[in-house]
């Protein structure tokens, strides 16, 4: 079932991180539909990426593929990578 995926993760550098956009458009847009980026007001290098139409075990594979870690360390992503999903109430 595609839905709406909301991950959090925190990044050593936010100007790296934001140089790597086109790396995560190319690494997600065979799951997703779109996504956009936000980052917290509190603290700028904590980020939040909002993915539509996703598909959760398809996205959580990609995340946590081994294969990944280069392009984690290129963009100074920092674990843990949080995914949330909307509760139907």
């Amino acid at each position: 079932m595609k839905q709406t995926i909301v991950t959090r993760h925190k990044v050593a550098n936010i100007d790296t991180w934001l140089k790597g956009h086109e790396d995560r458009v190319r690494l997600f847009s065979h799951v997703v539909s779109s996504f956009r980026t936000f980052q917290d007001t509190n603290d700028p290098n904590s980020v939040v990426l909002v993915f539509e139409d996703a598909d959760m075990e398809k996205l959580g594979a990609i995340i946590n593929d081994p294969k990944n870690k280069a392009i984690k360390d290129k963009h100074t992503v920092l674990e843990p990578i949080v995914l949330s999903m909307q509760i139907k109430l």
